[in-house]
Order: structure tokens, then sequence, then C-alpha cells
């Protein structure tokens, strides 16, 4: 049996007790309980780093774990560790927690041993006592790392002789653990090791989405060299990259969900050739066997990005993974060299979380948020005041009063310009309550340029780079569907007044139903159609235009996003009825696709649509959802869908991602789940099982348009 299926096997064997990762966090604090804070969180992570309990399973190769988070402890006791810990207080993900690339170039180039060395001489240059004393936390987190790997060892010795372990195996396992504590990696199971061991200890640090980065990129050398050398065949390195992937599967079995762990391969180096190679090959292979919901797949994809590769990507997709999510390298990298960074550190981005760009170890971590753009429509209908709720805009004014689409245009923007300042106001006011004094991040900043140079934290100017935050902005298609039902109702045929249409948005279409059917004929987004198509190419030109005027706390920029994952069902949840004949309730179009149903004139016409705006002022990234049958993989069909996306990056687009899972399979998953049990669907961003998802948003998924 498939070596990886005996270790998923052994991952669906649920742990006892409770996820305590705050626990072993306590132990940490109490060690002094009046510490400094760079002391005491170094303090909390050297706990659980070395007072956790090592756990190696059966058909493990590369070892490290969150089992040891699962505890049996006294309950009360759990609860006075929670209340400690929350006393400490910590950042989460609008706080730049998680979301980050960690610069594993160095790490697999220095090695433990290396990091070490250079603190320790950050520490010699250094007089200010404040930065000595970090450095001395991160010296320390560093120094519980490397414990942590000793503690690997012991425990595969200790297994050697347990029924079901491989000794020959466990003594490898041992000897690797032994050798990267205090060497640096010299082999690519060596590198691929450590990468996991730092991956782990953020996990246990209760971080979130923490990418692996162009994992093609920094392992490729090690690979190159034992290949050549007769110590590895490429066979091997996909048996211990997946050993390594299924782990994140793990998290499901602990804690009940998903973690987004995104990796990155492919891509453009600045002297404009291909940086895919044999690697970035048997990492689809990998995910491929593991037929896991994460990692969450990206592939970099430029012009002289071969076909086969192209191939291998659209083979792993149609397998029903929905991933690789396919990236425009050249929008990619424009969009970044928009916002001033060195062309170096652009041409090395990756993604975290879903579809975020991100340059690895060299930002804080990422924080995003959600401006809901179809929202402003009820507050330019009614004069400022939610119809639903009690959020409030700006009064613009009666709407009787609007004469022409220009004037209403004007009025929609200046809803949206106070919309944008309330938002950033929310934002800054809430991620300045963390003062980085105070919620410092020892381990993170090990692995960030320059906070070891600099002897400063991660968010306290320690990054090469200021921190970014992403507005993800919701609705594309709703807001140029209703932009262009305006038009072409109000203004072009004269057949409805914008206080007939006021009134048919309070009411919900009640009693308006043929208005409603008017709205519903007009122009929609996805049909190559310019007289509503224009409306996109407005939307990204004014709001890149709008959020381009903030700054975070510590002056970086805000990007905009095109993404929603899942969120524009909840935000529809929350919006009153709008222009397009959307009914209040029902989901806003998902992030850069239009609304789905709406786009039918096939899927040449979407591209045609959805590649008009100009994508490298969206920095963070957008997402377009796909669906295509299966067949659409198969043959001489595979070869036609590869061109559609070559079209489709040369006219600008910037991502798409695809579904291939049959209306069929989905529907009868939803009337037999237990069946449907490994079933993994692409969702928004991100990929899941689909029987675990809310109804909501199957039905979601359900609804998208299913390409020929």
């Amino acid at each position: 049996m498939h070596s990886t299926l005996l270790l998923k096997r052994e991952l669906d064997d649920k742990p006892s007790g409770v996820y305590a990762p705050q626990y072993f966090q306590y132990l940490g604090y109490r060690k002094r309980l009046c510490a400094k804070k760079p002391e005491a969180r170094a303090n909390a992570t050297e706990a659980l780093f070395t007072r956790t309990v090592p756990y190696i399973y059966r058909n493990d190769w590369i070892v490290g774990s969150i089992r040891p988070l699962m505890v049996e402890a006294d309950p009360v006791e759990l609860e006075y560790a929670a209340t400690i810990c929350k006393s400490f207080g910590r950042r989460g993900f609008a706080h730049n927690a998680d979301h980050f690339a960690p610069d594993y170039q160095r790490v697999v180039q220095l090695g433990v041993p290396g990091l070490l060395v250079a603190i320790e001489e950050s520490m010699a240059r250094h007089e200010e006592p404040a930065r000595v004393e970090y450095l001395a936390a991160m010296r320390q987190t560093l120094l519980a790392l490397r414990a942590m790997m000793l503690h690997y060892a012991d425990a595969a010795e200790r297994l050697k002789d347990c029924e079901g372990y491989s000794p020959e195996r466990l003594a490898e396992i041992a000897a690797r653990c032994r050798w990267l504590a205090s060497h640096p990696p010299a082999s690519f199971a060596d590198a691929l090791q450590l990468v996991w061991f730092c991956h782990i200890g953020f996990c246990l640090e209760e971080r979130y989405a923490m990418a692996l980065g162009r994992i093609d990129q920094y392992l490729y050398p090690f690979y190159q060299a034992d290949v050549a050398a007769g110590r590895l065949t490429p066979q091997r390195a996909q048996e211990l990259l997946e050993n390594t992937f299924i782990k994140i599967y793990e998290r499901r079995v602990c804690l009940g969900d998903d973690d987004v762990v995104n990796i990155c391969i492919g891509g453009t180096s600045p002297d404009g050739s291909n940086d895919g190679n044999a690697l970035s090959y048997i990492v689809l292979r990998a995910v491929k066997e593991c037929q896991i919901p994460g990692p969450n797949l990206s592939a970099r994809i430029a012009a002289n990005t071969p076909d086969d590769f192209l191939d291998e990507c659209l083979q792993v997709i149609g397998t029903g993974l929905g991933y690789p999510a396919l990236m425009n390298d050249e929008v990619n990298i424009a969009a970044l060299k928009r916002c001033g960074y060195a062309d170096e550190d652009v041409y090395a981005y990756c993604m975290v979380g879903c579809i975020e760009n991100f340059l690895p170890g060299k930002q804080p971590p990422w924080s995003d948020g959600r401006f809901d753009t179809p929202r402003f429509f009820e507050f330019l209908f009614n004069r400022g005041k939610g119809i639903h709720h009690p959020s409030v805009g700006i009064d613009t004014g009666p709407v009787e009063t609007i004469e022409t689409m220009e004037e209403f245009m004007r009025r929609f923007e200046a809803q949206l310009e106070y919309g944008a300042e309330e938002y950033f106001a929310l934002f800054n006011n809430e991620n300045c309550r963390y003062n980085p004094a105070e919620y410092v991040q020892p381990f993170l900043s090990c692995f960030c340029e320059d906070c070891i140079e600099r002897g400063l934290d991660i968010n306290a100017g320690g990054a090469r780079y200021p921190s970014v935050h992403g507005a993800a902005l919701m609705g594309v298609g709703t807001v140029c569907d209703s932009l262009a039902a305006v038009d072409k109702v109000v203004f072009c045929d004269r057949a409805a007044t914008l206080s007939e249409l006021a009134d048919a948005l309070r009411a919900n279409f009640a009693g308006y139903e043929a208005l409603r059917e008017k709205l519903l004929a007009a122009p929609k987004y996805g049909n190559n159609d310019p007289f509503v198509d224009r409306y996109a190419v407005w939307f990204v030109d004014f709001l890149y235009g709008l959020f381009s005027r903030y700054r975070t706390h510590d002056g970086g920029r805000i990007y905009i996003a095109m993404a929603a994952n899942t969120s524009n069902i909840w935000a529809g949840r929350e919006i009153a009825a709008t222009p397009d004949g959307r009914l209040a309730g029902e989901p806003l179009s998902d992030a850069a696709s239009p609304t789905y149903g709406r786009d039918r004139h096939g899927v040449t016409e979407v591209v045609n649509s959805v590649t008009k705006p100009d994508y490298t002022k969206v920095a963070c990234g957008t997402v377009v959802n796909q669906k295509f049958t299966p067949s659409a993989f198969e043959g001489k069909n595979r070869d036609k869908l590869r061109a559609l996306l070559r079209v489709y990056f040369r006219k600008g687009g910037q991502e798409m991602q695809i579904n291939s899972t049959s209306r069929e399979v989905l529907l009868d998953a939803m009337e037999h789940p237990e069946q449907y049990q490994s079933l993994v669907v692409r969702v928004s961003g991100f990929s899941a099982f689909f029987v675990t998802l809310d109804r909501s948003v199957q039905l979601d998924i359900l609804s998208r348009t299913q390409q020929e």
C-alpha cells in the first residue's frame, strides 16, 4: 500500500484530549510572570517547543506534529491557564500575526545554527538595551526550536523497538534531527525537514495560513545536488513531499477545520527566464497523490511557461482538487512594482492564505478586511440610511433630484469615499490598539529580514518593508450589473424613475415584479458587452485611487483585493435588494467573477469581459472562479483549455481557478454526504471537503455557470 495512504490512515485516528496550546504557553509565562514582554513571549514559545511530547507516526519520514497540543488535563486548570494567557494578550489575523511567508531561502542556507550566529553578531553590534533584550528573546526561541529537534531525535530512538515502527527509518529520522540541531541542511530531506520543523513551530504558536512559499526554488539546489550524486531519485523526492504535505490534514483531525498553507511554484526570474524546474512538476504530482484540500497550491504562469507545465497543472485541477490556482506572473509583478518594492524582491513573490501576493520574509504578516461595495447603493437611495440594518452612510440628497447617469455616479462615488474613510478608521484604530512593544513576536521575527540585523520586532520596524493591508472589494459583478441597470432602465430607456426604483428596493421588489424583470434584462457583466464592462474598468480605477490615499500605521500601503472566500454569501445576507434585480439576502457576485448564471454566452466572452480592467492596480490579487465539465480536461479539449488560459493571461487576466466536479456529483453529494467524505472542491481562494461546507456555500458553488 502507498506510504502516503498509510500515513493518511494514521492521521485519521483522532487523538483523545483537548486542544490546549494555551496550557503550554501558561507554563512558559509562569516561569517569570513579571518578565518584560519579549522574554515572556519567548518563555511561552519555549514551553510550546520543549514541554510538549513529540509524536512520531509509524509512516513518518518528515517528523513534526501538532498532536502534542492535545492533552488530558483538569478543565479548571485549563481555564486558569487561559485566563493567564489572556492577560498577556496576543495578536490575531487582523493585527499582523499570521498569513505570512517566512524567508525559507535564508533558513535552508544558514540552518538554525547560522541564524543563531547572526543573532549573536547583531547583539555584539547593538548597544541599546531594548534591542539586545529583544535579540536575546529571539535567540531563546531558536534555541527552543533546536531543543525540539533533539527531543524528536530522542523520541525516534526510544521507538525503535516498538511494534509497527521501522528501526531503520527511525535511525534515519534521529540522525537527521540531530544533524539539523547543529548544522545547516546537507540534503534535500534535511532541508525539507528543517522547513517543516519551522512550520510546526508556527502551528504550535497557533499561527494560521503560514505559507511554505516557493518550495520549488529554495529546495531545488538540494534536490539537484542529491540527484546528481545518486543520493535521491525523483520518486523518492515525491514521496518525501507527499509525506510532508499530507500532514497539513492533521489540523482537520485535531481541530475540525483546514489550514490554508499556500505553496507557490513556477514563475519568472528578473532576467525573464522561466523559474520552473523538475521539482515544480514533482510538487504537482505530490499534491495530486495526497488528495486533500491543502496545501493551497498556486502556480505562477508567464508567457514563457512551458505547455507541459500548464498541462500538468490542468491534470491536477482536473482531478477535482481545484488547485493549483493559476496566477499571471506579468500582472502580479507589475502590480507589486507599482508599490515601489525592489525588483529582486518583487520577482521572489509568492502567495499567502488564499491568493494574497506577498514578499516572503520581507514584510510583516498580512491582514485584510471586507469592503461591501454594493451596500452603498442602499445609502445612496435612502439618504445615508440602511434599509434592514443600522449601518449609516452619508446623505447625498434625494435620488429624484438626479437627472443624469453622471450625477448618479458622482453620488455613488461620494458614498464610496465616505465608506473607505470609515473602513480605514476602523482598521487603523483597531490595529493601533496593539502596541508593538507589548505584542512582540520574537520567534516569527527570526524569519523576516531585517529583524535580526536591526534587533527589532517584525511589527516594530524590524521588517524590510512596512505592513500592508488588503481591502477586499465585494461584488464587482453586482455593482457593474446594478450600474448598467440604472443606466439602461432609468436614463436610456426612461422605463422607470429613480424614485420608483428606490421604492422597489425598499420593498424587496414585492409589487414591483415588472420593474425587476426590466432590471434583470439589462446588460450583464461577463458577456463582453461594453455597455456594462466599462463599469468594471471604472470599479478598479476608482477604488484603486480611493484606497491608495491611505497608509497603515507604519506607512505601508492599502492594497485592493477582488476576493471573497465565501464572504459574498454572508455580505449578501446583510444587504438589501440591489438595482441589478438581486433580492435582499441573496449572495453578492463572487470576487472578480461575473454574477453566477448571468454569463450566458460562454467562457470566451467571460474572458473578454473580466480582462478589461487594469489588474496591475490590484496588488493583493483577484479570484476568478470558473467551472468546467470534467471532459474539458481530456485530450484535445485540454489543449483548447490551455489555449484559452494563454489568451486570458495575455489579455491581462490576473488569476483563474477552476472547479471540475460535475453538477450531478455535487447534487448527489448534498443528498448522500456519507458517500462523498473525500470529495474536494474549489470554494473561493481555497479548496475544501465539499460535505463539510455550509449548505449556502454548497449552493453557491452549484450555481456557478458550467462551461463546456
